[in-house]
């Protein structure tokens, strides 16, 4: 120094040497994450935004997919009073059969949840048996029961004297029949998912809640319902989803009869696009499902994001 002072040795910053360090450990793990997530994410791509996107493509093309046709093909199936029918019936059939599974669901998971331990993983076993059999091979058992002729639904009713359903060749009777099917295979979700909810609701709100004196319809409204409300909810919008593109259990059961009353979007879809050969049509008929999906996923993933919310 000019005045003869001599400078005290600088302090090493391990505070910035360690800040340094931190931010290259995240960068590198931030970089680690998104390389092991590169195989997911190439599925996703492959698997569902290209053929999005290409099912988009195929429905604004003339039905020899030649030349671009716009929205004609959407404009046809406005003006078809069978895609309206298919509309109102796939409507009717996604709600009726989510309620009632959700009901059933959540009974049958109120009635495990009171079962100790040990007899719980028996019944729990064998009322899962529904979900885990294909649907398919279900179905073509359901189909067997409902036979016009040997029929064992219409065998049991004649024991009581009631007259034999035509299940499959009446159209009230055959969307019943399907929507039979649909519940009996998709409630053990319902019922393992709320049964799993249940267990993860803490006991002590139960025992504040009877200390208070209220009653058991009480505690399910208050305490019950309000902790399994997110899952419920999307619970429910998985089903929906599912259902509202069921194919196999009414290729199976109705193939679309009779008149094409028993049709929802994707039985419609594959009858309009493969069978008839109009696969542009078919298309649009699949792409219908996404605004209707869309609105519900919209309303019940809010609802969640609200409920997450007023937790915190």
């Amino acid at each position: 120094m000019a005045d003869g002072t001599i400078a005290a040795p600088r302090a090493p910053d391990f505070a910035g040497q360690r800040a340094n360090s931190l931010q290259r450990f995240s960068r590198r793990r931030s970089t680690i994450a998104f390389l092991m997530t590169l195989p997911l994410l190439a599925v996703v791509v492959g698997l569902i935004a290209y053929p999005a996107a290409y099912g988009i493509y195929l429905s604004l093309l003339n039905r020899r997919m030649t030349e671009f046709a716009g929205l004609l093909n959407y404009e046809i199936l406005f003006d078809s009073d069978t895609f309206w029918n298919v509309a109102w019936q796939s409507c009717i059939f996604a709600i009726t059969a989510v309620l009632a599974k959700a009901l059933i669901g959540f009974w049958l998971a109120h009635m495990l949840h009171d079962i100790p331990a040990k007899g719980q993983r028996k019944w729990r076993g064998m009322l899962l048996i529904p979900w885990v059999i294909p649907p398919a091979l279900s179905t073509l058992g359901w189909w067997w029961m409902f036979d016009p002729t040997y029929s064992s639904i219409n065998y049991v009713l004649s024991i009581f004297a009631i007259p034999a359903v035509s299940w499959l060749g009446e159209p009230n009777w055959a969307r019943t029949a399907v929507i039979i099917v649909n519940v009996w295979y998709g409630a053990p979700f319902f019922m393992i998912m709320y049964l799993a909810a249940l267990k993860s609701v803490p006991e002590q709100l139960y025992e504040a809640a009877a200390i208070d004196g209220a009653s058991s319809w009480q505690r399910l409204r208050f305490v019950t319902l309000p902790m399994m409300a997110n899952i419920i909810s999307i619970t429910v919008l998985f089903s929906l989803i599912v259902t509202f593109a069921n194919y196999d259990i009414v290729r199976v059961l109705t193939n679309g009869g009779p008149r094409d009353l028993t049709h929802v979007f994707a039985s419609y879809a594959f009858q309009v696009g493969i069978l008839s050969g109009n696969i542009p049509r078919g298309a649009a008929v699949s792409l219908f499902m996404l605004p209707l999906l869309a609105i519900c996923a919209f309303f019940v993933l809010r609802g969640v994001t609200r409920r997450n919310k007023e937790q915190m």
